[in-house]
């Protein structure tokens, strides 16, 4: 029972949908969309016809009927699919094929469209529109030997004025002239009102130089219709043949006022405005123009000629630049790009001598280059200032590369110069404008400053010994060089100095915190640079907290490789043993000086020692002398390394120690010269009539007190390499067991050594002419 019910409920519904369905019938769809069709209401229309379609995807006259509807609102695309699908049901339907040949032609694609009119004709051979519409389809193929075949058989059809006029066409475009015009007068004489044979007919007399009687069939134009456009067009081109530009322009004026955004107008126009000679009405047309497409190549350069015309260069420079620009993307303009660079190029001439300037180099008197003297290649940059585009640059004879645009070029170039005395730099610009620049090459010299610490003192190797733990360092030297010197650094700040004069000295404060060396960078005003580190030793600071005597310094003077006299061992192995005795002392400092030649010698120990005492605040200073001695005349000599025998002036007077070190003795406390070569000599020492008293390191007026000290070995002859003196000095300092020793213990030690050993007695005594206190000098154990 349940299955009966189900099965008669099937049925109704497919009977009440089947009523449904065939309540929709196509053809009265299709009705509705030929009655949209009569009052030209198409988009309804193709509404109409779609739904007839979808109810009947074979109703034939449906596409036909809505192919026509796309045609008439633009759609040729839509119209073409319609027509084909029409003609898969009617193959054979030529009128299909002749609508669907008409499509391609207004889609511009004439290959199709000249076989869907092929099969047209073929299938109707008296059907006359299939041949005229074929013979446009040929006229754009340009295959004209068909066309006029084409051509012909339309007029055996039927001589209308549509098929002379079309014949006409062809024979103009076979290079038949005289035939055309027989063909549009045909035209023309089928039909006294048809205005496209008037018009052909006058462009084609304009060609035959038939000016007359062109202007009558523009004239009858008008007449027949005063608002055609293309008949006022043809007749001020034959007004402008007879050079008649007011009529011309009267004739393009009438246009623009039926026609008044059309720019193609306003182009002519301005064209004969031009050719007339009225620049500014041509510029402002021509504006016009351009309002509407500024990517008018033909535009800018109709306007850029007008603009030269008025001498207006700038702007007319300006339209041919924006041509050349255009150029790059654009085929109109990529064929008017040479010439718009001709004229660019003629309107820019100018004849300035282009400008060579030199950059990054020392220039002397404008024509002189100083280049640092061991340079066999410098690097040279410039700049070329020139109005208009560089054609070249040569530096000595070479092509070199620049860069840069009107007004500036730049180069940079590599130029040999070993064995050259000038630097010939030679430019030209495109309108053969030339200079060249001729520059002597002045060669500086080439040392590297010298770069000496003053204070803290810095020894041979660059160590400095500090006295505190301050992480401040005031750091003082001088610098030595040929040349003006143009930047020091102390660790990268800018050192204080005297920018003007000749081997400054500088100073400086820097940071020390954390740090164990610092560097000193110097750089002359010719490129020369020294660099100089120097290492920090912190072993004073610990020395100065605990050193009675204060900061300490030792100066050892060795002599050994003389000129004129032996060349000495002896002081090479004698100032060795010394400061390995001194190692368990505390001495802040040792200065060790080698082979000094008198200048050498006058030169550090009235200048260089008194500065380096006087800056790092020395308060203990002991002097060494190892080397040759001489005493004449009861004046004691040191021989430098440069002395002649028997030559007393070129030996160094050891009185002008004394009166360089009078120099600084108002920085120092303790003053102590020990030589190992001769007996000073009276004018130096007051001698010390009885044996020295032992003195104690815990006396403060000993070590707080001024002394002036003087220890000599008293010998008349010149150095030996075996010196009991300095054996016996250096053995009391290393065997000395207490904290401290004077050096009066070790004048009575080496005074007994020496005398056992049956040498004359060493000398010991305070300085003459320098403040003495009866204060004494202490070695300080660690």
């Amino acid at each position: 029972m349940e299955k009966k019910n189900l099965w008669t409920s099937i049925v109704l519904i497919l009977v009440f949908l089947s009523t449904a369905v065939m309540g929709q019938n196509p053809r009265k769809f299709y009705k509705a969309g030929e009655e949209f069709i009569e009052t030209a209401n198409f988009e309804d229309a193709i509404e109409q016809f779609s739904k007839a379609i979808e109810l009947d995807p074979d109703f034939v006259n449906a596409y036909i009927a809505r192919a026509n509807a796309y045609e008439n609102v633009g759609k040729f695309e839509e119209a073409t699919e319609d027509y084909n699908r029409a003609l898969v049901f009617k193959p054979k339907e030529a009128d299909v094929s002749y609508r669907l040949g008409v499509t391609y032609n207004k889609l511009n694609k004439y290959e199709e469209a000249l076989l869907a009119l092929n099969k047209a004709t073929k299938l109707s051979k008296r059907n006359l529109p299939p041949y005229q519409e074929k013979v446009k389809t040929l006229l754009a193929l340009e295959d004209y030997k068909f066309a006029i075949k084409v051509a012909d058989t339309a007029l055996l059809l039927k001589e209308n004025a549509l098929n002379f006029y079309q014949h006409g066409l062809v024979n103009e475009k076979l290079g038949k002239p005289d035939d055309a015009e027989k063909d549009y007068m045909k035209a023309i004489a089928k039909d006294r009102r048809y205005i496209d044979g008037y018009l052909s007919l006058a462009e084609l007399r304009i060609e035959l130089n038939k000016l007359d009687q062109a202007m009558n069939n523009c004239n009858t134009v008008i007449n027949l219709d005063s608002r055609n456009t293309r008949a006022y067009l043809i007749r001020s081109e034959i007004y402008t043949k007879s050079l008649d530009y007011v009529r011309a322009i009267n004739d393009i004026s009438h246009i623009i006022l039926i026609e008044s955004e059309n720019s193609r107008m306003y182009y002519i126009r301005g064209t004969y405005y031009q050719e007339f000679n009225q620049h500014g009405n041509a510029i402002n047309d021509f504006n016009k123009v351009i309002s509407v497409n500024d990517k008018d190549p033909d535009a800018y350069f109709k306007r850029a000629k007008s603009y030269e015309e008025i001498m207006n260069y700038e702007a007319a420079a300006k339209d041919y630049e924006t041509i050349t620009t255009l150029s790059e993307f654009d085929m109109k303009a990529r064929k008017l790009l040479e010439e718009a660079k001709d004229r660019l190029f003629e309107i820019n001439r100018e004849s300035d001598k282009p400008i060579i300037v030199l950059r990054d180099v020392i220039i002397i008197d404008e024509s002189t280059i100083q280049v640092q003297g061991d340079k066999d290649e410098i690097v040279l940059k410039g700049v070329i200032e020139d109005q208009s585009d560089l054609e070249f640059l040569k530096i000595n004879e070479k092509d070199v590369h620049f860069e840069g645009d009107k007004s500036n070029f730049e180069f940079l170039t590599n130029v040999k110069i070993k064995d050259l005395d000038q630097i010939i730099i030679s430019a030209g610009d495109v309108y053969e404008n030339q200079e060249t620049a001729v520059f002597t090459i002045m060669r500086t010299e080439t040392n590297a400053p010298i770069i000496r610490i003053i204070a803290p003192y810095a020894s041979d190797n660059g160590e400095i010994y500090l006295d505190s733990n301050d992480p401040s360092l005031y750091v003082e030297g001088k610098i030595a060089d040929e040349s003006q010197i143009k930047s020091i650094q102390i660790q990268g700040m800018n050192a204080s100095y005297q920018m003007e004069e000749s081997n400054p000295a500088f100073s400086g404060t820097i940071n020390i915190l954390n740090m164990n060396k610092f560097t000193v960078v110097a750089e002359d005003v010719y490129g020369n640079i020294a660099t100089q580190e120097f290492t920090l030793n912190r072993e004073g600071a610990i020395l100065a907290q605990t050193n009675p005597m204060g900061k300490t310094w030792v100066v050892f003077i060795e002599n050994s490789n003389y000129e004129s006299f032996a060349s000495l061992d002896g002081p090479v192995k004698d100032i060795s043993l010394m400061k390995g005795a001194l190692a368990k002392y505390q001495i802040h400092n040792i200065i060790h000086k080698k082979d000094m030649t008198k200048e050498d010698m006058e030169k550090f120990f009235s200048i260089e020692l008194r500065d380096l005492v006087r800056s790092n605040r020395v308060n203990s200073l002991m002097i060494w002398y190892a080397g040759h001695g001489k005493f004449v005349n009861e004046v004691g000599y040191w021989i430098p390394i440069d002395a002649q025998r028997d030559d007393e002036f070129s030996y160094f007077n050891i009185n002008g120690l004394k009166a360089g070190m009078q120099g600084y003795s108002a920085w120092v406390t303790h003053t102590l010269v020990v030589t190992d070569a001769c007996e000073s000599g009276p004018t130096f020492y007051t001698a010390m009539r009885s044996i020295p008293k032992e003195r104690s390191c815990d006396d403060w007026q000993a070590t707080k007190l001024k002394s002036s000290q003087v220890f000599s070995s008293a010998g008349y002859e010149l150095a030996v390499d075996n010196s009991q003196f300095t054996r016996t000095f250096a053995s009391a300092l290393a065997n000395n067991p207490n904290a401290c020793i004077p050096i009066e213990n070790i004048v009575t030690t080496v005074t007994i050594a020496v005398a056992k050993n049956n040498q004359q007695k060493p000398k010991f005594g305070k300085i003459a002419g320098l403040e003495d206190e009866n204060g004494t000098f202490f070695f300080m154990i660690k």
